[in-house]
């Protein structure tokens, strides 16, 4: 169960839209989620009340339709499936919101299944539903 945050900087809400679908359809395609898996913060930022900043590291000139996409998600995907899970969300990033591909800036942050609670305030994803008290 991936939870996604996308900001974008001067993008209007069909794009933002455009871009969360992108991101959504490379995780099912590339790490395979659930199709009905979808948890997405979409923000976008106009430069004046907020705004996004960002460099030329590594080599890559971005600029103003910079993307950023922060992914959290349980550990256990191999380095391969990271590479295509970042190539597909560039490639459906153009396709779906005309995004360049430079301007999309993915991470990846791992973390273990009772760092989740999906609802009720409940650990659906840890062994044991039984709360313990940790001293």
């Amino acid at each position: 169960m991936p939870f996604v945050r996308i900001d974008a900087l001067r993008a209007d809400p069909a794009q933002l839209d455009a871009l969360g679908r992108a991101v959504h359809d490379a995780l099912v395609e590339t790490v395979g989620i659930p199709d009905d898996d979808r948890f997405q913060v979409l923000v976008g930022h106009d430069g004046a009340h907020g705004t996004l900043r960002y460099g030329g590291y590594l080599g890559v000139d971005r600029d103003d339709g910079i993307v950023f996409v922060a992914i959290t998600m349980r550990a256990g995907r191999g380095p391969g499936v990271k590479r295509a899970l970042y190539r597909r969300i560039a490639e459906l990033a153009q396709a779906y919101a005309g995004t360049e591909p430079r301007n999309v800036f993915v991470t990846v942050t791992e973390n273990e299944s009772v760092d989740w609670s999906l609802g009720h305030g409940l650990a659906q994803y840890a062994l044991s539903p039984e709360p313990v008290a940790d001293g």
